[in-house]
C-alpha cells in the first residue's frame, strides 16, 4: 500500500497548526485556492482527509480544487444580496423628484473648473418641499441623510459664490506709497547736502 504524501512528509503538530492559522488569514477564493494547494500537497488531494487533518470544511476544500481544474473562479452573490439599500434605491420617485428639485437650485461653478454643481438647496429645505409635493414622511430620510443623498447625487450644499473680480496687482498699495515717498525725499535732501 502506498504511504500518503502526510505520512511520507511527518507533518508537526505546530506545522499543521501553522496552515490553519494561515488558511484563517485568507478569505474567498484565495482561502479556497489555499486549502486546495495544501491539500494536493500533503494528502493527496483528498478532501476528506484535509477535513481530518486540518480541520477545514471538505466541501470548501473541494470547491477550491473544481477551480483550480477548471481555471475558473466562483464568485459569491454575498455582497450584491446583503446589507441595506441606499435611500435613492429604496424610494426611486422620491429621489427623482429630489432631483429635479436640486436641478432647479442649482449652479454651476462660476470659474468652470469642476463640473460640481453648487445649490442653494439645504437638505431641510428639501424635505419641506418634498412633503409639500405630497411625499409621505415615512419615504423621507433625515436631513443629515438627506445631505448625504444630495452630496452623492452631485450636489453640494454651498452657498453659490459669485464670480469675483480679480484684483488689479499693478495698484500700489498706500503704504508702499508712503514708503517710497518718504525714502525718495531722504534721498533728495541726501542729494542737496
Amino acid at each position: 500500500m502506498l504511504l500518503s504524501t502526510l505520512e511520507r512528509e511527518q507533518l508537526s503538530k505546530s506545522q499543521i497548526e501553522d496552515l490553519r492559522l494561515a488558511s484563517t488569514k485568507l478569505s474567498g477564493a484565495k482561502r479556497r485556492s489555499f486549502q486546495a494547494e495544501m491539500c494536493l500537497k500533503y494528502c493527496d488531494g483528498s478532501a476528506r482527509l484535509a477535513e481530518t487533518v486540518f480541520g477545514w470544511n471538505r466541501a470548501t476544500v473541494e470547491l477550491g480544487l473544481a477551480e483550480q481544474s477548471s481555471g475558473i473562479t466562483c464568485v459569491g452573490a454575498q455582497a450584491n444580496a446583503s446589507g441595506t439599500k441606499r435611500w435613492e434605491e429604496r424610494h426611486p420617485e422620491v429621489a427623482q423628484a429630489l432631483r429635479e428639485l436640486a436641478e432647479a437650485h442649482a449652479q454651476q461653478d462660476p470659474t468652470f473648473s469642476s463640473s460640481i454643481a453648487y445649490t442653494r438647496l439645504t437638505a431641510a429645505a428639501a424635505l419641506k418641499q418634498l412633503e409639500q409635493r405630497g411625499f409621505a414622511a415615512e419615504q423621507l430620510p433625515s436631513a443629515s441623510t438627506m445631505a448625504v443623498v444630495l452630496n452623492r447625487m452631485g450636489y453640494r450644499l454651498r452657498k453659490v459664490v459669485k464670480a469675483k473680480p480679480q484684483k488689479n496687482s499693478q495698484k500700489l498699495m498706500q503704504f508702499l506709497t508712503t514708503c517710497i515717498g518718504t525714502a525718495s525725499d531722504s534721498m533728495t535732501a541726501a542729494s542737496d547736502d
